[in-house]
């Protein structure tokens, strides 16, 4: 998937971070307008996570998502399909993106809204596409993978939640925003002119949103959200941008159980679409990514290999994730005039 951390970047975060703890409140850090986690009284409807396995699965076996390719145009479509039978609109942004070898990438960022017309709204997001090669890889380098953790998980929890949103009334408007070309990044040792090679599709999205003005209370990003035992740190630019929001989502995942995947730990500030979305469309963006101590990357081992595959997904896993955030957008609802 994508993202990879920049050592100085990291470190100035975490200080800041830190520093604003005890000092002053994050850019978009509505502290005072985030609902409180207790005392809230809804029934939240259920996360299938069989459901969102199977869509994960699916988008699978399409073969790889990389920009330019069969695959990705046949899983585009079906993705935009599904939608349409789900959401109210679905908007379909197409855009030619250049990659750092100077490749035009056909690119499309597709948007389900619920409830459009409603002024308060959550931005849920995830990529779809795949990585174009597995540089992290010991062997066949230069082929793309499956991509079924590093993007299909977050587009597969998404899926589920459209699911839900037709079935059970909310009040508060919901668009799920599925980026595209976000891991066609340039691998190390490559060389580049483009400023930024990763988050392509959310960069444009983000300069050129689907409606213009629009704007949310918050967003969640979700990558790499299905592997087993993962954990999801309060990642460094989450915690910039969009701290308030961060601790509201953890204090849910705890509170309904899922202490031993959203951890309490900080982390260095990653660049993921919620970057982009933070600094460019000045929405507070919290990213739900899996993290660990165990690899140098910080990320999982099966990260940017051929073992990204659909054995790396883990349907607990989906289903901690997806009922949170299902928790973490009826619980909101309900609370929306404070």
């Amino acid at each position: 998937m994508k993202l990879f951390q920049l050592l100085l970047f990291s470190l100035f975060i975490h200080f800041l971070v830190a520093c604003t703890s005890c000092k002053q409140t994050p850019k978009n850090d509505t502290t005072e307008n985030t609902p409180p986690v207790e005392d809230i009284k809804v029934t939240v409807p259920n996360f299938n996570e069989d459901s969102a396995f199977a869509y994960v699965k699916k988008q699978v076996d399409f073969g790889p998502r990389v920009n330019n390719t069969a695959a990705h145009v046949k899983c585009g479509d079906w993705m935009i399909q599904f939608l349409k039978e789900k959401a109210d609109t679905v908007y379909v942004q197409k855009a030619d993106l250049t990659g750092f070898d100077g490749k035009v990438l056909k690119s499309r960022n597709i948007i389900a809204s619920f409830n459009p017309n409603a002024k308060q709204r959550i931005m849920l997001a995830s990529h779809w596409d795949t990585r174009p090669f597995a540089d992290q890889d010991s062997s066949r380098q230069k082929e793309a993978i499956d991509g079924a953790n590093d993007g299909a998980s977050g587009v597969g929890v998404l899926l589920e939640i459209a699911n839900v949103l037709k079935q059970n009334k909310i009040d508060i408007g919901i668009d799920i925003v599925l980026f595209d070309a976000e891991d066609y990044g340039a691998p190390q040792g490559a060389t580049t002119t483009l400023e930024e090679s990763y988050c392509l599709g959310s960069i444009y999205w983000s300069k050129n949103k689907h409606i213009p003005n629009y704007t949310a209370d918050f967003g969640i990003l979700l990558d790499m959200v299905g592997a087993s035992n993962a954990t999801f740190t309060k990642e460094g630019t989450s915690m910039m941008y969009a701290g308030a929001f961060v601790n509201y989502v953890w204090g849910i995942a705890n509170e309904i159980g899922y202490s031993q995947y959203f951890t309490y730990e900080q982390t260095g500030a990653l660049i993921d679409d919620h970057k982009y979305v933070n600094e460019i469309a000045n929405i507070p963006m919290l990213d739900i990514i899996h993290r660990t101590n165990e690899t140098p990357s910080g990320f999982g081992a099966y990260w940017h290999t051929h073992n990204d595959n659909i054995n790396a997904v883990n349907k607990a896993t989906l289903k901690a994730v997806g009922q949170t955030v299902l928790h973490a957008i009826y619980k909101y609802d309900k609370k929306k005039s404070v």
